[in-house]
């Protein structure tokens, strides 16, 4: 099979640093260029730390998608830009791997629909941790039997969206499968603002941003004489590549918007 050449944007944060890596380690894919906020012009390995790759940077990403014969591009930055390089990807027929989140749902419409016009595929994706994937898949299932459920996701101090878009996706997979009710009390009452977390549908998701976190959730189920928590952890950014490698694999294959790696996992 040839060499999926890729675009990474971010490739200065720490998970575009861990796609660089993985990258360099994998015979399968080529690094042809980056798109940075800075460094334009400059060689990826002229930056220190990161790895010795000879592709260009370019701090324009309609250049970069202009100029650059590319597959895939692997958006590993923040919800603004993310957005737009997405739909730049698609104008230029480059397929977006995308791990931001933060997307409106007219956002997220407008890429579905920019995809399908085009029919390139485009893989975003909550979290690329397959252990997380499968957090989320056993909370659905578990949602059928437990109908009180509340989300707990705890990120790094650094994160700009809150709640995590893991946190919402799973919400809308219990949803899919739970008849919607309002949980606690109904004369329930919050003395201080925000201290029962979000409302989705009648579950509650609480968010916590502190430094030395990487990225966790439980999901904690209430019946009678009983609890089930469905946790995962990850401990550092390595934990996402094995995903990152696989969406970048797989939407090759693809004509259309897929939201979420669970769809990709046999």
């Amino acid at each position: 099979m040839a060499e999926i050449k890729v675009i990474v944007a971010g490739p200065r944060g720490k998970m575009g640093r861990e796609a660089l890596r993985m990258i360099k380690d994998d015979t399968s894919f080529e690094l042809v260029g980056c798109i940075d906020r800075t460094n334009d012009g400059r060689r990826v390995a002229e930056i220190e730390g990161l790895p010795q790759f000879d592709a260009k940077i370019y701090t324009s990403a309609e250049t970069a998608l202009s100029e650059l014969e590319a597959d895939v591009l692997i958006d590993l930055t923040t919800p603004e830009h993310g957005y737009k390089h997405t739909k730049l990807a698609l104008e230029h027929n480059v397929r977006p791997v995308v791990g931001t989140t933060g997307f409106t749902d007219e956002q997220m419409q407008e890429i579905t629909d920019l995809a399908e016009e085009k029919e390139v595929g485009v893989v975003i994706a909550p979290n690329f941790a397959v252990g997380a994937v499968l957090m989320m898949q056993f909370s659905k299932w578990a949602a059928k039997h437990f109908s009180d459920v509340e989300i707990i996701e705890k990120h790094h101090d650094q994160k700009l969206d809150a709640p995590s878009g893991t946190a919402v996706k799973t919400a809308q997979l219990i949803k899919e499968v739970r008849d919607s009710h309002k949980q606690g009390h109904s004369d329930e009452k919050e003395t201080l603002e925000g201290a029962r977390g979000a409302d989705v549908d009648g579950m509650r998701i609480h968010s916590m941003r502190l430094p030395g976190l990487v990225a966790h959730q439980e999901v904690v189920f209430g019946g009678l004489g009983q609890t089930l928590t469905i946790k995962h952890d990850s401990h550092n950014r390595e934990s996402f590549m094995s995903g990152v490698k696989l969406a970048a694999e797989k939407v090759m294959e693809l004509d259309r918007l897929v939201y979420g790696l669970e769809h990709l996992l046999d």
